[in-house]
């Protein structure tokens, strides 16, 4: 995926490239918890197999933040009914937790619940089968740095 910066003379392009993808029982976004702690299902995350050894360190028990491309939400939307509730006044995507924006990154965090050769069994998450993981950060305790 390659995403451009085109308000400058001199555009930027900025490459992100899956690191792997949720295999979830959820099929249509339509029918997801919009949260995962609104019964979302546990969800395994199939990792690329140049990208293993950077799961090392990571334990069962361990709360992560999966960081997903929400492949497919609309990317032209920038106003939204909150939590898609039409008696709620229409709000800025960027004052809401909406998957639909122009830059559709979508942040969940999780526990691992189980790790099997470069897969991650992780709940509860709200994202739908096939989802792109972009990238997979630690939640540290007391603000620390790993």
């Amino acid at each position: 995926m390659s995403i451009s910066h085109s308000t400058t003379p001199n555009p930027t392009a900025y490459r992100v490239t899956p690191v792997g993808v949720v295999r979830s029982p959820l099929l249509d976004p339509r029918e997801a918890p919009k949260q995962g702690n609104e019964g979302a299902p546990d969800a395994w995350l199939e990792m690329s197999p140049d990208v293993i050894e950077g799961l090392q360190g990571i334990a069962v028990g361990d709360e992560i933040v999966l960081v997903t491309w929400l492949d497919r939400a609309g990317r032209d939307v920038l106003r939204v009914h909150p939590r898609d509730d039409e008696r709620r006044p229409l709000q800025g995507v960027f004052a809401t937790r909406s998957a639909d924006r122009p830059n559709p990154i979508g942040l969940h965090r999780v526990t691992v619940l189980e790790i099997v050769e470069g897969r991650l069994k992780v709940g509860p998450l709200e994202a739908v089968d096939g989802t792109p993981i972009v990238d997979i950060k630690a939640v540290l305790a007391g603000g620390g740095d790993t």
